[in-house]
């Protein structure tokens, strides 16, 4: 009885914590913007404050160039710009650390091709 007893209480607490992590596990980030030459969605699979990949997928313009930083103004807190490399065409991929805590950043993606340059931008809310 007292066996049958730990192990429902084992069995439970697997339980609780499956659950507990698979909800607190981050949702896909999927933000649209659109600027005068530019309109980009961009794609976050998994965001966090590790390294994270960004998908930018452009709907509207066809930049030479896409690159993407990051800023916390509230705390003074900014990231480097990544250069996104094309992996098809109007579809670009940037890797590094974006979101070096939990809370709200302002992404921006810069463009730059024949049309001109242009950044444009979006929140997010990182978790942490």
């Amino acid at each position: 009885m007292k066996w049958a007893l730990i192990a429902a209480v084992l069995v439970a607490a697997a339980v609780v914590l499956f659950v507990v992590g698979r909800s607190a596990a981050a949702e896909p980030i999927e933000v649209s913007t659109t600027g005068t030459r530019y309109a980009a969605t961009v794609v976050i699979p998994e965001p966090g404050t590790e390294r994270v990949t960004a998908q930018v997928r452009l709907t509207s313009g066809a930049p030479d160039l896409v690159a993407v930083s990051s800023v916390m103004a509230e705390m003074g807190h900014s990231t480097p710009e990544i250069t996104a490399r094309r992996t098809a065409p109007g579809r670009f991929l940037a890797e590094g650390e974006l979101f070096p805590m939990p809370g709200v950043w302002e992404l921006s993606i810069r463009l730059d091709g024949p049309a001109g340059e242009e950044v444009l931008t979006v929140k997010a809310l990182i978790g942490g």
